[in-house]
């Protein structure tokens, strides 16, 4: 093992890695889903429908997705940045004893 590694156990260095790619695949996935329905709003009206033509079908959840997943993605980017700065804080102390 690695000098640097000595003392932090490996379940440890795992799990903290997964959770990270975790949620960075979480953050990935709301983003972009909700960019392409917003894109899809664009292109929905580009494409001549109308404010009621809204109200019907799948479009309610189509126009609300942005409003909720962005911000969602948002709040996901902090935690992310928090648990990789908690993690790489342990690092550098478990490294420095």
């Amino acid at each position: 093992m690695a000098p640097i590694l000595e003392g932090v156990p490996e379940e440890s260095f795992v799990m903290n890695n997964r959770v990270e790619r975790t949620l960075a695949y979480m953050v990935a996935g709301i983003v972009v889903l909700s960019l392409a329905s917003f894109i899809a709003l664009i292109a929905a009206t580009g494409a001549g429908l109308q404010r009621d033509d809204f109200a019907q079908g799948i479009w309610p959840a189509v126009t609300i997705l942005p409003l909720i997943g962005l911000p969602i993605g948002f709040v996901l980017i902090i935690v992310l940045l928090v648990v990789s700065a908690v993690r790489r804080g342990r690092a550098a102390k478990d490294a420095g004893h």
